[in-house]
C-alpha cells in the first residue's frame, strides 16, 4: 500500500505543479469567478501542453518526449506568467486562497479515494480496456503524429483518441509506466469531475445570492459536485424489489416490494442497460468499471467548456486585454474595434471557444456538436437579449438575431476547422448517416435522403416510466426550480444560464427517440446515439439539480408568506429522499466491482497477466524492455471483449489484426478487416514456408509470438520459424521469434 501511496503522490504531483503553472492564464479566463477559476487550472494547462505537443509532433517539429513536453510547458508557462505581468487584474489574492485551498484539497481527496478503490481491482482487462490501454502504449511509442493502429497495422488510429493521448502524455510527463497511470488517469478524472463540479456550483449560487458565505457556499458546491461525480438514478429504487430478469425490465410496481431481503440481488450495470437494447451510461459507472472512452476523458474539458460559457455569459476583462495588445497598431486596433462591436462576445471568447470544440470532438465527437448546440444557444440568448426592448414585432426580431449570429457562427465554424486540422486530416467518419426512427412506408420505399435514412423495422422507443426512472430525480428538481423562479421578478444570470442546460438536457434525452447515427449495429441501432446524448445530460441536469436545490432553498428561505414557511420542510424531505435513492447506487456499484474492498492488490494494471497467463506475462515484459519503436508482431486474432489481442495491448507494438468487430466498425466496413483473419492463421498453421514468408513479409512483421492463445486457438506449425526467424525468447510454452 505504501509503495502504491508514492506512486498516486509522484502523479500528483505533476498534475499539481502543472495547474499552479498554469493558474495565472486560467485566472485571466475566469476572472469573474470567485475562486479564480482555479479548479480548472490543471484542466487548462493540460489542454494546452497537449494540443501543442499534438500541432508540433503534426508538423513533425518536436517530437513526442519529455524533452518536448518540457519545452511546450515551459513556453506556455512564460506566456501565462506574461498575461499576469503585463495584464494584471484587480488583486483578489486574499479572497482567492481559502477557495485554492478548498479545491486542491477536494481534487485530493477525492483522487486519492478512487485510486484506493481501483486499488481493490486494478486490472486493465474487461470490457474494452484493452482497447483503451492499447491506445495509450501506442500513443506512448510514437515519435510523430497520427499514432499507429495497435490493431491494425499499417494504418493510424482512427477512432477519438485525443483522451488517450492526454493520458499517454501525462504518463511521460510523470515518468512513470502505463500499467499504473492507466488507473491514475481514471482517479484524476473523477477528482477533476469532482472538483470543476464544485466550482461551477459555487460561482453559479454566488450569482444569486445576497450574502455569500463561504460555509454555504462550500455546502453547495459539496452537493452538486457530489451529483455529478457520484450519483446514480432512481433505478436505485429496485433494490427494495424483487429482482427482475436483467433483459426484462418492468416498473417497480409490478414487483413484490420486499424491504426486509433488501437490496434484492440489485445488480448495479442494469442501471445503465435499462432501456431494450441502449446504453445509458453516468459518471460514477464510468468511474466503476473503468473504461479510458472517450466520454470518460472528455469530462473535464467539458466542465471547463461550461464554466468558459458561463463566465463569458458573466462578461470579463478580455475584451480590453484584446484591445491593449492591439494598440500596436492603429489600423489593427480599428479592425478589431468594428468586428467586436457587431460581436455579442469578443473574438478571443468566438476563438477559445473554437478551440474548446475542437478539442472535445477530438476527445469524443458527439459532444463538439453537443456544446456547438449548447453555445448557439447562449449567443442566441445575448443577440435577443441585446434587442428586447425594441417595439417591432416578434418575425423581425427573430430575422435581426438571425443575420447576427451568421458573423459569429462562422467564426466558431472557421476555428473548429482550423483547430481540429491535426485530428482531421487522418480521421474518417464511420457514421453512415442519420436514420429516422419508425419512418413511415413511404420514406422506407425511398430509403434515404441525403443523409437521411430511412430503415424499415427500426421503431425501438423508450417506455415514458423508464424515462422517469432514468431522468425523473433531475426533473423534480427543474419543476421546483420552474415554480421557484416564476415568483422571482427579474432572474439572475445564473438562473438564465442554468434555464439553457435544462432546455440542451432535456433536448439529448429527447433526440435518440426520433434519430439515431448509424453504424455497424444492426439491433442495437441507437444504442450509441443514446449512449452519447444522454451522458451528457446526465452532466448537465446534476449541476441544474445541484443549483435546484440551493436556488429553491434560497428563494424558500427568503420568502416572507406564510406559505414559504409550509413549503420548505416539504421541499427539505422531498430533497433527502431523492438524495438517499441516487446515493445508494455508488455503494452498490463499488462494493460489486470491487469485492466489497476486501482484497488489496495495489495499482498495476497488468499484475493480473502473472496470474491467468504467467509466461506470456514474462514475453510481454520482455518486448516491453527490449523492443524499441514500434515494429509489427504477430499474434492470434480474436474476437472483442475477450483476452485477445493482449499482446499488442500491453505492449503498443502493432499487430496485423486485433478485435477485428471494434475494427470492423473504426473503418466502416466489414469487408476491410475479414480478409486478415484466415491470413493470421495461415501464417500461424501452413506447411508451405515460401506462402508463410510472403505473408509475413506483407505485413512488415518482425516478431512472431507464440504463446498460450496461440496454441488454442491453433495447430501452431512451428517448426517453420526455426527456419524463418530466430527464437529470441522462450519461457514454458511461449516463444517470440524474430524474422530473419
Amino acid at each position: 500500500m505504501i509503495n502504491s501511496l508514492f506512486i498516486a503522490l509522484q502523479w500528483y504531483s505533476m498534475l499539481l505543479l502543472l495547474g499552479l503553472i498554469f493558474f495565472p492564464f486560467t485566472k485571466r479566463l475566469f476572472a469573474q469567478f470567485i475562486d479564480g477559476g482555479y479548479a480548472f487550472s490543471k484542466t487548462v494547462g493540460i489542454l494546452i501542453v497537449a494540443y501543442l505537443m499534438l500541432v508540433t509532433g503534426t508538423v513533425h517539429i518536436l517530437t513526442f518526449t519529455f524533452p518536448s513536453l518540457i519545452i511546450l510547458i515551459l513556453v506556455s508557462a512564460g506566456l501565462s506568467f506574461f498575461s499576469f505581468r503585463y495584464f494584471p487584474l484587480p488583486d483578489k489574492s486574499h479572497r482567492l486562497l481559502p477557495w485554492i485551498i478548498a479545491e486542491e484539497l477536494l481534487f485530493l481527496t477525492v483522487f486519492l479515494f478512487w485510486a484506493y478503490v481501483r486499488s481493490f481491482t486494478p486490472d486493465i482487462n474487461g470490457l474494452e480496456k484493452f482497447m483503451d490501454y492499447g491506445f495509450v502504449n501506442s500513443i506512448l511509442k510514437t515519435t510523430y503524429f497520427p499514432a499507429k493502429d495497435m490493431w491494425f497495422t499499417p494504418f493510424s488510429i482512427n477512432y477519438y483518441y485525443f483522451g488517450h493521448f492526454v493520458t499517454a502524455l501525462l504518463t511521460k510527463l510523470s515518468l512513470l509506466s502505463s500499467n499504473y497511470t492507466y488507473n491514475l488517469m481514471i482517479a484524476s478524472i473523477a477528482a477533476l469531475t469532482f472538483s470543476s463540479s464544485f466550482s461551477i456550483a459555487i460561482n453559479l449560487y454566488n450569482n444569486v445570492a445576497k450574502k455569500k458565505y463561504f460555509l454555504r457556499l462550500f455546502i453547495v458546491g459539496i452537493l452538486t459536485a457530489a451529483i455529478v461525480t457520484f450519483a446514480g438514478n432512481f433505478h436505485s429504487i429496485y433494490t427494495f424489489f424483487k429482482p427482475y430478469e436483467n433483459e426484462h425490465p418492468v416498473p417497480p410496481l409490478q414487483l413484490q416490494f420486499s424491504p426486509l431481503t433488501f437490496p434484492n440481488s440489485y445488480w448495479y450495470p442494469n442501471a445503465t442497460r435499462f432501456i431494450y437494447h441502449t446504453i445509458h451510461e453516468f459518471p460514477i459507472y464510468s468511474w466503476t468499471v473503468s473504461d479510458l472512452h472517450g466520454h470518460v476523458t472528455d469530462i473535464p474539458f467539458v466542465l471547463l467548456t461550461l464554466s468558459f460559457l458561463f463566465s463569458v455569459f458573466l462578461g470579463g476583462p478580455e475584451k480590453k486585454v484584446a484591445l491593449k495588445l492591439s494598440n500596436k497598431g492603429s489600423l489593427i486596433r480599428e479592425y478589431y474595434l468594428k468586428l467586436n462591436a457587431t460581436l455579442p462576445v469578443s473574438l478571443f471568447h468566438l476563438l477559445s471557444i473554437s478551440l474548446l470544440l475542437a478539442v472535445m470532438y477530438m476527445t469524443n465527437a458527439w459532444d463538439g456538436l453537443i456544446y456547438l448546440l449548447m453555445t448557439g444557444l447562449l449567443l442566441t440568448y445575448l443577440e435577443w437579449d441585446k434587442i428586447s426592448d425594441a417595439k417591432i414585432s416578434i418575425f423581425p426580431k427573430l430575422m435581426t438575431v438571425i443575420l447576427e449570429l451568421v458573423v459569429p457562427c462562422l467564426i466558431l465554424g472557421l476555428g473548429f476547422v482550423i483547430f481540429s486540422i491535426p485530428f482531421s486530416l487522418f480521421f474518417k467518419p464511420f457514421v453512415s448517416g442519420i436514420g429516422l426512427l419508425c419512418a413511415p412506408g413511404f420514406l422506407t420505399n425511398m430509403k434515404h435522403l441525403g443523409p437521411l435514412l430511412f430503415e424499415p423495422n427500426h421503431c425501438q422507443k423508450s417506455p415514458l416510466w423508464q424515462l422517469v426512472i432514468l431522468y425523473g430525480f433531475f426533473y423534480v428538481f427543474v419543476l421546483f426550480l420552474l415554480v421557484g423562479l416564476s415568483r422571482v421578478k427579474k432572474w439572475q444570470k445564473a438562473d438564465i444560464y442554468v434555464i439553457l442546460l435544462i432546455i440542451l438536457g432535456t433536448i439529448l434525452i429527447i433526440v435518440p427517440e426520433f434519430l439515431y447515427a448509424k453504424d455497424i449495429y444492426p439491433e442495437h441501432y441507437r444504442a450509441n446515439t443514446m449512449f452519447k446524448l444522454v451522458f451528457q445530460s446526465f452532466i448537465m441536469l446534476s449541476l441544474v439539480s445541484g443549483y435546484s436545490i440551493s436556488r429553491v432553498s434560497l428563494l424558500l428561505k427568503s420568502g416572507k408568506a406564510r406559505v414559504y414557511k409550509i413549503l420548505y420542510p416539504f421541499f427539505f424531505v422531498i430533497t433527502l429522499l431523492c438524495l438517499t435513492v441516487v446515493f445508494v447506487y455508488p455503494y452498490f456499484a463499488i462494493m460489486s466491482y470491487y469485492g466489497n474492498l476486501t482484497s488489496f492488490k495495489g495499482l498495476d494494471g497488468t499484475a493480473y497477466l502473472k496470474d491467468r497467463f504467467p509466461e506470456d506475462a514474462k514475453a510481454i515484459t520482455w518486448l516491453n524492455t527490449h523492443v524499441t519503436g514500434q515494429p509489427v508482431i504477430l499474434e492470434a486474432q480474436g474476437d472483442s471483449y475477450t483476452d485477445y489481442a493482449r499482446v499488442s495491448s500491453n505492449t503498443g507494438l502493432p499487430t496485423v489484426l486485433g478485435w477485428t468487430v471494434h475494427e470492423w466498425l473504426w473503418r466502416g466496413t466489414y469487408d476491410i478487416p475479414a480478409p486478415r483473419i484466415q491470413e493470421v492463421k495461415d501464417m500461424y498453421e501452413s506447411d508451405d514456408n515460401q506462402k508463410t514468408q510472403s505473408l509475413l513479409d506483407k505485413y512488415d512483421v518482425h516478431y512472431v509470438f507464440i504463446g498460450t492463445l496461440e496454441r488454442e486457438k491453433y495447430t501452431v506449425n512451428e517448426e517453420k520459424f526455426n527456419a524463418l526467424a530466430k527464437i529470441v525468447f522462450r519461457s514454458g510454452n511461449t516463444a517470440i521469434y524474430k524474422l530473419n
